[in-house]
């Protein structure tokens, strides 16, 4: 049987189980954007490192940050990802230092010198999304000082990516399908876990709405789920 195109771009570009690098700006973003695809590494023995970026003290009261840093901890325990919290202020990263800020995802790639990496949409709606995005292309500049990532990529958001301002904004228009079917109910069960996030009503960060969206992706692409991303970087260095 041929493989897949998905699967030769990853055998082209990985000969050796991958790190791969996902930054969430908030618990739970992780699981929305690429739940599915960490899942799907792990199993195949890459190791995924998921930071969290920021901390919701003093915003939110600190009974509910210890509660969701231990579904946090619940989510990606069933994904298979190694997790760190960066600690950073929440809704206000844009009051922080430029070179502050771009400082600790320097530190970030740094440490964990990925081979992919998976970013917010520079377009969500939310300003924290903005921020990092920003900051982690900083930070993932070719310079020279190390290797760079084979892959950079952005990962849609429910509720943020699709709340950007059609027509002003540029739109989300995914260029990589990652096959989920295998995973989706990883990625499922792993929203789960975040009962305070999905708690409310908010339809679109309902269990429904994630997995719809994945089936919807999957059906435009010829599988049954899949999840998007937007590539901003794809290279295959010589010897690699």
């Amino acid at each position: 049987m041929p493989a897949r195109s998905s699967d030769r771009v990853e055998s082209r570009q990985v000969s050796s189980p991958p790190k791969i690098l996902v930054v969430a700006p908030h618990p739970d973003d992780e699981v929305l954007g690429c739940g599915g695809t960490i899942a799907r590494y792990a199993r195949a023995g890459g190791e995924v490192t998921v930071a969290v970026v920021t901390k919701g003290t003093p915003l939110f009261p600190a009974a509910q940050v210890r509660r969701v840093r231990r579904e946090a901890r619940e989510a990606n325990l069933a994904l298979g990802s190694k997790l760190c919290f960066l600690d950073l202020p929440v809704t206000t990263l844009q009051l922080m230092p430029e070179h502050r800020l771009n400082g600790v995802f320097d530190r970030l790639v740094g440490t964990v010198r990925p081979d992919v990496v998976f970013l917010p949409y520079r377009w969500d709606r939310h300003e924290d999304h903005r921020q990092v995005f920003d900051a982690c292309m900083v930070a993932l500049r070719p310079d020279g000082r190390r290797p760079a990532p084979r892959r950079v990529c952005c990962y849609e958001t429910c509720s943020e990516t699709h709340w950007s301002a059609a027509g002003v904004e540029p739109a989300f228009e995914p260029n990589w399908y990652v096959d989920i079917t295998d995973t989706l109910a990883s990625k499922l069960s792993a929203l789960r876990a975040y009962a305070s996030q999905i708690e409310g009503g908010v339809p679109a960060r309902s269990v429904e709405a994630v997995e719809a969206l994945a089936r919807f992706r999957g059906s435009t692409v010829g599988m049954v789920a899949a999840e998007s991303f937007l590539i901003v970087r794809d290279t295959w260095p010589a010897g690699r």
